[in-house]
């Protein structure tokens, strides 16, 4: 019986251990511990706006890659009595004078995709969104794209874990890897910062931004950003879409919040401003959404972070075994909460079932060590 050590317990992280321990017991059984440093979704996963979509992933095998994410969170209706954390409720966009023109490229794109896509009408949009202001919208073309949505991220991750737990996995949350033990090439476990040594026949790195922080013979090269994300307090709007509006994303965030992001921000994390409810940037975005949705009334920021994008240096997932490493499997991708649905079926099998996923084929780690 093969024993399996998981970093990291974010969406991705969550799923890949869900999905190792259901594989492992049909097969006769496999021991899958989990290992968080901090608290479940504690890194990129608790400040991602957890958009679920295909929207502008290209090439044509990263976008088909993200869709296999979006149908896969789709599927877990069928597998789960009730998913809280699912929202495919589907986004609505329109763009400014200077974006149609890419808006457009970008739909027809997707719709030649087969992508479900569609153009609506000023009356559609209210349908649904009755508490816009049409005046936000002017007149700018409205795209429809009604199987996205977005996930609750810290409630899913919790929900994969849990199932995780029913089917023998072991969870340990404060358990922070030191480092992670190798022998003439091979992967033996890991060494945690209590002194604790565990072995392992494998380990899966799902620490996102944190993935290069071990040996330097499993570091994949990464180029992590950043962006700004504010939640409201409590408002009464009655929000129950995606809205993608030039200079802010919008979407709902429970109990009545609303969650909105700046879509045109790119900060280096080493530079990019200090979160707090009083930085100009953080009221301005608010103020847009307010034009967009005024039933928000004068709010201002509740709550503000910063959120740092787990994104390798070509800005493409990074997701397989290390070529030069026995036992080391690593995913790591931007796209992590669309994904990681999929990438959790996927790992097991490749690293239970001896698989070999053809999706993944141009999302290699190998690509950067030669």
């Amino acid at each position: 019986m093969p024993s399996i050590i998981v970093i990291g317990a974010g969406v991705i992280g969550a799923s890949v251990a869900y999905r190792l321990a259901q594989a492992g017991l049909a097969q006769g059984g496999a021991s899958v511990t989990v290992l968080e440093a901090t608290r479940i979704g504690a890194g990129t996963s608790g400040t991602s706006f957890a958009w679920v979509n295909s929207h502008g992933k290209t090439p044509r095998a990263y976008h088909e890659l993200n869709v296999a994410g979006m149908k896969a969170h789709a599927a877990l209706r069928q597998e789960f009595a009730a998913t809280p954390w699912l929202h495919l409720n589907g986004s609505l966009e329109w763009a400014d004078a200077a974006g149609r023109e890419e808006q457009r490229q970008r739909f027809d794109r997707l719709r030649d995709w087969g992508y479900a896509a569609e153009w609506i009408s000023t009356v559609q949009l209210r349908e649904l969104v009755p508490d816009i202001d049409p005046a936000a919208v002017g007149d700018a073309p409205v795209a429809w794209f009604p199987e996205e949505g977005w996930v609750d991220p810290v409630v899913y991750a919790q929900a994969m874990l849990a199932a995780a737990r029913r089917l023998g996995a072991q969870v340990e949350i404060g358990a922070r890897v030191a480092r992670v033990e190798l022998r003439s090439g091979r992967v033996t476990g890991v060494s945690l910062a209590d002194g604790r040594i565990l072995g392992a026949d494998l380990v899966v790195n799902c620490t996102g931004r944190w993935a290069d922080d071990f040996d330097p013979a499993l570091r994949i090269p990464l180029a992590p950003t950043a962006g700004l994300l504010a939640f409201t307090p409590p408002v009464g709007v009655g929000l129950e879409r995606l809205l993608k509006a030039p200079g802010c994303d919008i979407r709902p965030d429970g109990a009545g919040r609303l969650l909105v992001c700046r879509n045109d921000d790119e900060f280096d994390p080493a530079t990019a401003p200090r979160p707090s409810a009083d930085v100009p940037e953080m009221r301005e975005l608010i103020r847009k959404a307010r034009a967009i949705l005024p039933g928000m009334g004068p709010v201002e920021p509740e709550a503000v972070r910063l959120g740092i994008r787990a994104l390798p240096k070509d800005g493409f997932s990074a997701v397989g075994p290390l070529p030069q490493v026995e036992g080391y499997y690593a995913a790591v991708t931007h796209s992590g909460v669309t994904l990681a649905a999929f990438l959790g079926g996927a790992v097991a099998d490749e690293v239970l079932r001896g698989a070999v996923r053809p999706e993944l084929a141009t999302f290699r780690p190998g690509r950067f060590f030669g």
